[in-house]
């Protein structure tokens, strides 16, 4: 198969945000301990039924899937090597591999191993005549290192005419020159890779990449807080009320030192989002030129469209430290410290004239709090936020790569509807997420869009959810979606 196969598609299926991550062991003494990554919630044989379910229905046509970003989840993955060839720093101990290329081709080696059935459905599917495309999302953007890649292309093990029937897109692909696909990222201030023609970066004697804020805070603050599931962003942005209430059900025993673990993370995290932005982005002025063409050849795309799709992405909030700062809590951390300094220099002028307790002090401390309460209920995370690009970003994207439909993935939340002139849909998700931390309650549906042709002559897409075997039709949004989980969550909550 050659590669100018990919500019024409007849049935095409898209799914995102499958966070493939290795599997974590059942803990012994607290169970509840990062379930969701457990083996029990691997999906590798329903991934097997879904590729046939659609290559089913495509009678006898090529079909092509789409892996629209997040597919693998280097961020969240901890194994260490036994015999590590290189040197592994006591934060890389406790909290993951930092992306170099070796340690990103270790890393994607424990998540294929542990997805053997996987990949071994995918490389059946291909073999049966079909394509697969690999476009890369923000927590796989270790993606980009040719020796990652080649370590996917080794384990599908296939023949050198199949070869060519799988590419990775470095941030979007063009199907068949009617559908604009993309992860969504781009869009996203804290999800942002803010040069993806550039990925690299140079630190000391290595060659590194520059993580954006939300990967840097799953690596360096979520995979030291087992109890909160990163593919929710409602399981950790919570409240002031409702983390305490979260603490003591969940984590009172099993991990007490919660606030120095937050606080470390958060400092880290704060730390490495400003320090990697003075490591040396590596440009060629020779190449560049090179690389707009091969990223534009891999996208079915003009390297007009890579240079313009490129100017419409997000300011990277990594800008803003303060901003940071803010989404970490690490403000209202701040605030406390001044206050706690403040009374405490008070307290001890004050005992210079008078003979007073410091107990004493627990009275201002007491008339401060609702003004602090006040101020953490006013901050809304602008995390949680974002949803999706809006009509401006997507009627641009539309005129630039001349498509009138646009798929994204990114936020987990599956849409269809129509945007101006624009048809937009997003996958939704594969990914073990849950509302709780016993994992009853999943907004994993297992959606994708399945784009076909139509009696009009034009392909047609819909946003299905594939469960037991067979397809029907999804919720059309996201807030119906969650309308529908909260009432049953609250049964649940009820008995």
């Amino acid at each position: 198969m050659s590669s100018t196969e990919f500019s024409h598609a007849t049935h095409t299926a898209i799914i995102s945000d499958l966070h493939l991550c290795e599997a974590e062991p059942v803990h012994t003494k607290y169970p509840l301990w990062k379930k969701f990554k457990t083996r029990a919630f691997f999906f590798d044989k329903t991934f097997g039924e879904f590729l046939q379910y659609i290559e089913k229905e495509a009678q006898g046509n090529s079909v092509e899937l789409v892996l629209a970003g997040d597919i693998f989840d280097f961020d969240s993955v901890l194994s260490l090597p036994e015999e590590p060839v290189f040197r592994i720093t006591w934060l890389e101990r406790r909290r993951g591999l930092r992306p170099t290329p070796e340690r990103s081709k270790y890393k994607v080696q424990i998540i294929l191993r542990d997805h053997a059935e996987f990949f071994q459905h995918l490389r059946e599917f291909i073999l049966r005549g079909h394509r697969a495309v690999f476009i890369i999302g923000n927590h796989d953007l270790e993606l980009h290192f040719p020796h990652v890649q080649a370590e996917v292309l080794s384990t599908l093990d296939l023949p050198e005419d199949r070869k060519s029937a799988v590419i990775f897109s470095d941030w979007f692909y063009i199907s068949n020159r009617d559908t604009l696909i993309e992860h969504g990222n781009q869009y996203d201030p804290y999800c942002i890779c803010e040069d993806p023609i550039n990925p690299f970066s140079q630190g000391y004697n290595f060659k590194t990449m520059r993580l954006p804020f939300g990967n840097l805070a799953c690596r360096y603050l979520m995979n030291g807080m087992g109890f909160f599931n990163p593919h929710v962003d409602t399981n950790y942005i919570m409240s002031l009320p409702e983390y305490f209430r979260f603490f003591f059900k969940y984590m009172a025993r099993a991990q007490p030192d919660i606030v120095l673990t937050w606080f470390s993370g958060s400092l880290i995290t704060l730390w490495k989002s400003f320090r990697d932005r003075l490591d040396f982005q590596i440009r060629d002025p020779m190449k560049i030129e090179d690389r707009v063409n091969q990223i534009a050849a891999r996208a079915n795309a003009e390297p007009r469209m890579v240079r313009e799709l490129k100017e419409l992405f997000a300011t990277s909030a990594a800008e803003n430290p303060f901003l940071i700062a803010r989404e970490l809590w690490l403000d209202r951390a701040l605030l406390i410290l001044i206050a706690f300094v403040g009374i405490l220099e008070l307290m001890i002028f004050v005992r210079q004239v008078f003979e007073l307790s410091f107990f004493w002090a627990f009275i201002p401390l007491f008339v401060m709090l609702p003004f602090f309460l006040f101020y953490s209920r006013s901050i809304t995370s602008r995390v949680s936020s974002y949803k999706e690009p809006d009509e401006r970003v997507l009627s641009t994207a539309g005129a630039i790569t001349q498509t009138s439909r646009i798929v994204y993935g990114h936020t987990h939340h599956a849409r269809h509807e129509m945007i101006g002139p624009i048809e937009h849909l997003n996958s939704g998700t594969w990914s073990p997420a849950f509302l709780d931390v016993e994992c009853n309650h999943s907004i994993d549906n297992k959606t994708f869009v399945w784009i076909t042709p139509s009696e009009e002559g034009q392909r047609r897409a819909q946003l299905l959810t594939f469960k037991d075997g067979k397809a029907t039709e999804a919720m059309a949004t996201a807030k119906e979606q969650r309308k529908k989980k909260a009432k049953r969550l609250s049964a649940a909550a009820a008995h």
